[in-house]
C-alpha cells in the first residue's frame, strides 16, 4: 500500500503545470473580455482610444443585433457570446448567441427549455457566459441548471444537469450564478440540497474539469444560506497561494484553495446574503451589501479586508469600513487606487482604495444593478431605466461626457442589468433591447499585447503534503462497473506534493470492492445505493460521493427503507421524504416542511433518462383546510393532482406555465390513488400522457390527460412531486422502459 506515485501521474501533473502556467484565467489578451469583470477581474481594461460619446441614430454605434439580454457579453477571439431570452408564449426560450465582433452577424445561437423552475420568462439570461481562452470554449448556465460547455462553433462538448444531478436550487427571484474559469477548472457556486453529506442546503462551490464536465471539488465555507444569492467569484494569488473569494449566501465573503477548495478564511460582512461581487487588489479584498450590518443598526457597507490571513478573520483583518453605502447588486470597479461602487439607488460612488475616504458621488438615476467598467480615463456604466453613461472622473467630481436613455418602444424604456464589456477598441453591451457594439468610427483599434498578471499553473513542490484530494468528487455508477480514483496531494501554497505515498482505499454504503491503485468494482445487484470512497494519507483524508443506480426496470415498495429515511441514491429526498410504518406496510411521507418551502421535486435517476413509464400510488390528507398537491415527474414535465383546485395538470415550467394544461379531476382525501406518465417523442413533439385511478379498480384504457409540446424535453429523470401544505403518501412506485 505504501508505494510512491507512479511516474505516469508525476508526469501528467508536471505537464499540466507547464500548461496551465502558460494559459489560465489571468493570462488572456487584453483585448479579450473572457470573463464577466474582464481580464483582470477588477471592472477594469487596459485599452485606449474608446468612445467618449455615441448616439442610436449611428455617431459611434458600429452595430447593433437584435438580443434581448440581461447580463454581461463576453469576447473572445473576434466573437462576441450572449445570452438571453427568445421567443412568445409557447416558444419561449433560453439563448446562448454568438456574433461577430467585427460585423454584428450571428454566427450561430442555441436555444434551450426552461423545466423545473419558478423563475419567469423576463429573468432568463441571469447569468453571463464564461470563456475560456485555453481551448476557446464557452460555458453557460442556465436558469434551468442546464451547465452546458460549447465549442466556439456551437456545438455542446459536455453538459450537466445541476438540478436533477447536484439538487441546485432556485427561488422565483432568478438569482443564479456567473461561472468562472482558472487553470484546468471551470467554477460555479449554487444552493442545493442533495443526497448523503449534501442533504442539508447550503452554499456550495463546485469544481469541474473544464475540458470534461468531470467534478474535481466541491466545498462548502459556510453555513446555512440567509435566501438565494449570485455573487461571481474571484481567483487572486495571495501569500503564495491561489485563492478562490467570494461572497456567500450566509453574509460571509470566503477565501478558498482553488486546488482543492479547502476554506482559508472567512469575514462575516452582513446579516443578510452577499448578491455584489467581491473585487480583488493585490492583497486587499473589497466587499458591499446592502443589508443589515452584523455591528449596527445602518444599513449598507463597503468594507476593505485584509485578504492575508487564515480562519476567522472578522475582528482582525478590518482595514476601513464606509457605512451607510448600500451597495448590494453592482459589483465595484477597482483602478489606480480608486474604488468605484454603485448602490442600489443608482448613485456611483468613488472611494480611495487605501483609505476609504469618499471622494466624490455621482448620480446615474434611480435603480442600480449595473457594475461599472474603468478603461480609458472614463467609467461606463449602466442604469436600470435605459441609462448608458460615460463618464470621466476626477479629483473631487465626476463628469459627465455622455448619456443615452435607449427605449423598447416609444415612452418605454429598455431595461439594462448587464454592465460593458470592452475589447478590441470597442464596447458591447446588451440591453432588453437589441445588442450594441460602440466604437471610435474610422479608428483602428487600441490594444495591448501584454499578458496580465497571474498564473493558475500548478507548481510542484517537495516536502509533507498538508491536504489531499480525490478524483473524481461526484460520480453516477451503474451495479457491476468499475471506477478508478486518483488522490493528489498539496502544501499549503497550492503546490503538487511530489513523492506524496500512495492511498489506503476504503468504502462506506457502496456494495463491492477497491484495490490499492484506487480502482472501485461495484457489486452487480439491482438495488440502488449512494455512499462514499475514501482516500486517506497518514492523517489526512478526503472522501468521493457515488452513486449507483440499475439499469430498468425499478420497483420500490420501501418495505427495505429504514423508517425515519428514504432511498439514499435519490437526490432531494433526504429529510422531506421519509418512510413511515401504515398498516402493517411501509409507505413514503411528505409531511409538511418545518421551515422553508412545501414543494419538493424528487429525482431518482440520470438526467439522460428517455423512453420511459414511470407509476405511482398516492394519497393526500386533509386534517385542516388545505389539500395537498402530488405527483409525477418524467422527460422534465409533471404531472400533479391539484388539491385545492380540484384538478390534473401537466406543465414544465412552473412559473411560466408555457405549455402547461389541465382538466377538472374530483378527487377526495385519505383515498389511494395510481398515477401513470410517459412522454413519446412524435415528428419532434412531446406527448405528455398521464392517467389516474382508484388504487384496486380496472386501469382506464384511455389516457386521463395528453398534452402536446412543439419543444420537446427529450430526456430527463423520473422523479416524483409533492406539494404538501398536509401530508402525501407514496407507493409502489415503478419505472420501466418501453
Amino acid at each position: 500500500m505504501r508505494t510512491w506515485v507512479t511516474l505516469k501521474v508525476l508526469f501528467y501533473f508536471i505537464l499540466v503545470g507547464i500548461c496551465t502556467a502558460l494559459i489560465g484565467f489571468n493570462d488572456a489578451l487584453a483585448s479579450d473580455w473572457s470573463s464577466w469583470r474582464g481580464p483582470n477581474q477588477d471592472g477594469s481594461s487596459s485599452e485606449t482610444g474608446l468612445v467618449s460619446n455615441w448616439s442610436l441614430d449611428g455617431e459611434n454605434l458600429l452595430w447593433k443585433a437584435d438580443f434581448i439580454g440581461r447580463s454581461t457579453p463576453i469576447v473572445l477571439n473576434d466573437r462576441v457570446y450572449v445570452i438571453g431570452r427568445v421567443g412568445v408564449d409557447i416558444t419561449e426560450q433560453e439563448r446562448v448567441a454568438c456574433f461577430d465582433a467585427e460585423t454584428g452577424k450571428m454566427l450561430w445561437e442555441h436555444r434551450f427549455n426552461v423545466f423545473h423552475s419558478t423563475i419567469p420568462f423576463n429573468r432568463l439570461g441571469w447569468t453571463s457566459l464564461a470563456g475560456d481562452t485555453d481551448t476557446g470554449y464557452i460555458y453557460a448556465h442556465t436558469i434551468s441548471g442546464v451547465f452546458a460547455c460549447f465549442d466556439k462553433d456551437g456545438k455542446i462538448v459536455w453538459s450537466r444537469s445541476l438540478t436533477e444531478e447536484f439538487g441546485r436550487f432556485t427561488g422565483y427571484g432568478g438569482r443564479t450564478v456567473t461561472p468562472v474559469v482558472d487553470g484546468d477548472f471551470v467554477i460555479l457556486s449554487f444552493l442545493n440540497t442533495s443526497w448523503g453529506s449534501h442533504a442539508p442546503m447550503r452554499h456550495r462551490y463546485f469544481a469541474f474539469d473544464k475540458k470534461t464536465g468531470e467534478v474535481v471539488w466541491t466545498t462548502k465555507p459556510g453555513g446555512p444560506p440567509k435566501d438565494t444569492t449570485y455573487p461571481v467569484s474571484v481567483i487572486m494569488k495571495i501569500n503564495h497561494r491561489r485563492l478562490l473569494i467570494d461572497g456567500n449566501s450566509d453574509g460571509h465573503v470566503y477565501a478558498m484553495d482553488i486546488q482543492t477548495g479547502e476554506k482559508v478564511w472567512g469575514f462575516q460582512v452582513s446579516q443578510g446574503p452577499l448578491n455584489a461581487s467581491v473585487v480583488v487588489d493585490g492583497t486587499r479584498v473589497y466587499a458591499s451589501h446592502n443589508r443589515e450590518n452584523t455591528d449596527t443598526t445602518v444599513m449598507g457597507r463597503v468594507v476593505c479586508i485584509d485578504g492575508t490571513g487564515t480562519g476567522d478573520i472578522t475582528k482582525t483583518h478590518e482595514l476601513w469600513r464606509v457605512d451607510g453605502i448600500e451597495a448590494g447588486y453592482s459589483s465595484p470597479a477597482i483602478a489606480d487606487g480608486r474604488l468605484y461602487v454603485v448602490d442600489s439607488a443608482a448613485n456611483l460612488h468613488c472611494l480611495n482604495g487605501e483609505t476609504g475616504e469618499v471622494h466624490w458621488t455621482h448620480s446615474l438615476g434611480t435603480v442600480g444593478k449595473g457594475s461599472p467598467v474603468v478603461a480609458d480615463g472614463k467609467i461606463y456604466v449602466t442604469e436600470v431605466n435605459g441609462h448608458f453613461h460615460i463618464l470621466e472622473p476626477g479629483e473631487s467630481e465626476c463628469k459627465t461626457l455622455s448619456t443615452i436613455q435607449i427605449e423598447r418602444e416609444p415612452g418605454h424604456y429598455a431595461e439594462i442589468y448587464g454592465s460593458p464589456a470592452i475589447a478590441d477598441g470597442r464596447v458591447y453591451f446588451t440591453t432588453e433591447e437589441g445588442l450594441y457594439c460602440l466604437g471610435v468610427q474610422g479608428a483602428s483599434a487600441s490594444t495591448s499585447s501584454q499578458v496580465v498578471s497571474g498564473s493558475a499553473g500548478l507548481k510542484m513542490a517537495t516536502g509533507y503534503p498538508t491536504s489531499i484530494q480525490i478524483v473524481p468528487t461526484e460520480v453516477l455508477a451503474q451495479p457491476g462497473g468499475s471506477l478508478q480514483f486518483s488522490v493528489y496531494a498539496f502544501n499549503d501554497e497550492s503546490a503538487q506534493v511530489i513523492g506524496a505515498k500512495a492511498a489506503e482505499w476504503s468504502l462506506d454504503g457502496l456494495l463491492g470492492s477497491i484495490d490499492e491503485s484506487g480502482k472501485l468494482t461495484l457489486a452487480p445487484s439491482q438495488v440502488g445505493q449512494a455512499g462514499t470512497v475514501s482516500a486517506k494519507i497518514e492523517d489526512l483524508q478526503t472522501f468521493a460521493r457515488v452513486r449507483v443506480i440499475p439499469p430498468l426496470p425499478w420497483q420500490e415498495d420501501f418495505e427495505s427503507i429504514e423508517v425515519g429515511k428514504s432511498p439514499p441514491h435519490w437526490v432531494r429526498a433526504t429529510n422531506r421524504f421519509v418512510v413511515r410504518e401504515m398498516d402493517g406496510n411501509k409507505i413514503l411521507v411528505k409531511p409538511p416542511a418545518r421551515r422553508g418551502l412545501h414543494r419538493s421535486n424528487v429525482y431518482l435517476g440520470p438526467p439522460n433518462m428517455k423512453d420511459y413509464t414511470v407509476q405511482v400510488d398516492l394519497l393526500g390528507t386533509k386534517p385542516k383546510r388545505n389539500l395537498p398537491d402530488m405527483g409525477l415527474i418524467a422527460n422534465r414535465y409533471t404531472l400533479e393532482m391539484q388539491g385545492n383546485h380540484q384538478r390534473l395538470q401537466v406543465l414544465s415550467w412552473r412559473s411560466d406555465l408555457r405549455m402547461a394544461k389541465w382538466i377538472d379531476f374530483k378527487w377526495e382525501p385519505n383515498v389511494w390513488y395510481t398515477m401513470k406518465m410517459t412522454v413519446d417523442i412524435v415528428d419532434d413533439t412531446a406527448q405528455v400522457k398521464g392517467k389516474v385511478w382508484v388504487r384496486g379498480e380496472p386501469e382506464p384504457e384511455e389516457w386521463t390527460i395528453t398534452v402536446e409540446d412543439p419543444l420537446p424535453n427529450r430526456e430527463g429523470s423520473p422523479g416524483i412531486y409533492g406539494y404538501s401544505p398536509a401530508e402525501i403518501y407514496y407507493d409502489n412506485l415503478k419505472v420501466w422502459g418501453d
